[in-house]
């Protein structure tokens, strides 16, 4: 990773056993997760006592199936100096509740060497306090992600040094019950070596909270658009460019479950707008604040959805590499990139 300036992001290194790289990464959100986090409604919601049989079915199947990412979650959990079993809650609240702030828009456009774009909108009060981490496992491909204080990487943006791009775009499902938590699934995509692979764990874990993912890999030249939830699956090859927001587009009867607020209605149909307009630079469209409704990047204080852009990612997807750059919510250059 390439550091190309002053960033409101931070950056992480960690390498070592699941639980090193855990342990890393709750040091490295301590703080905002105790000056932000534990104060807001949705951390008090998440840790409901109500909620305590789901999380303890969803980490039960989690430490059955991911041994290694339950670790990560029990290292981060002792350097969060909180319980294991409220952290785990808030890494599974896409599964709880379909209103968490979670956000995202991500630009697809297919070719030769396709490119993925990606805003990622949490929660205002973690800017300047969210982080990109390089990991280094001690069993698994390394990986470069967007980390949220508290959470485990694999439901924002990362690449892998197998060449697997992952997008990750909120869906609000209703009425799911989950056996296996959305962003453990998210992590365990980015242990694997191979698109197929990764579309394999998408379909045959989909008892769990919504997500969108746009799933691509150096040398193969599929662009993928997976949504999956509540016992869903549906993976469709992106022939022509295009844009996704936080609602389903092709899941078939996961879309009349779902809450499409109109911060996501508008960011979809602005996208949809300017790629009908010949737009197809993913980062103009990323950084666009215009139309009608509710801009695509989001930096108001009164956002419905309660989120903001904290930072876009743009991919590109060669035969041998994958090219990469980072900005932050106001950056005009990318403040981090491929080395």
């Amino acid at each position: 990773m390439s550091d190309l300036g002053v960033s409101e992001l931070g950056r992480v290194t960690a390498r070592g056993t699941p639980r090193q790289i855990g342990r890393t990464l709750g040091e490295a959100g301590r703080d905002a997760v105790h000056e932000v986090l534990l104060k807001a409604d949705y951390w008090r919601a998440v840790i409901n006592p109500a909620h305590a049989g789901a999380v303890e079915t969803m980490a039960v199947n989690l430490q059955t199936l991911f041994p290694a990412i339950w670790e990560e979650l029990q290292g981060m959990a002792d350097e969060l100096h909180l319980p294991l079993e409220q952290v785990v809650a808030w890494n599974c609240r896409g599964d709880l509740m379909s209103n968490v702030p979670d956000g995202c828009t991500t630009v697809q456009i297919p070719g030769p060497a396709p490119m993925i774009g990606h805003n990622e909108d949490g929660m205002p009060g973690f800017r300047g306090h969210a982080f990109l981490a390089e990991l280094t496992p001690d069993d698994g491909p390394a990986l470069m992600s967007f980390c949220y204080p508290g959470s485990i990487p694999g439901h924002t943006f990362a690449t892998n040094a197998a060449g697997l791009v992952q997008t990750v775009n909120n869906l609000r499902l209703h009425n799911v019950t989950a056996d296996l938590p959305r962003m453990g699934l998210g992590r365990a995509i980015l242990r694997c070596d191979t698109l197929d692979q990764a579309l394999d764990q998408c379909h045959r874990h989909t008892a769990s909270g919504g997500f969108h993912m746009s799933l691509a890999q150096a040398g193969d030249p599929r662009l993928m658009s997976v949504e999956f939830g509540g016992g869903q699956c549906s993976a469709q090859a992106i022939e022509t460019p295009a844009v996704h927001a936080n609602h389903a587009l092709h899941m078939g009867q996961g879309a009349p479950g779902q809450t499409i607020t109109p911060s996501s209605r508008d960011r979809q149909a602005r996208g949809t707008r300017l790629l009908a307009d010949g737009v197809t630079d993913p980062l103009r469209i990323l950084r666009d604040t215009g139309g009608a409704g509710l801009p695509i990047h989001r930096v108001r204080a009164d956002d419905p959805d309660h989120e903001n852009t904290l930072a876009t990612a743009i991919f590109r997807v060669e035969l041998s590499k994958v090219e990469w750059s980072v900005y932050d919510q106001t950056s005009q250059g990318p403040v981090f990139a491929t080395p």
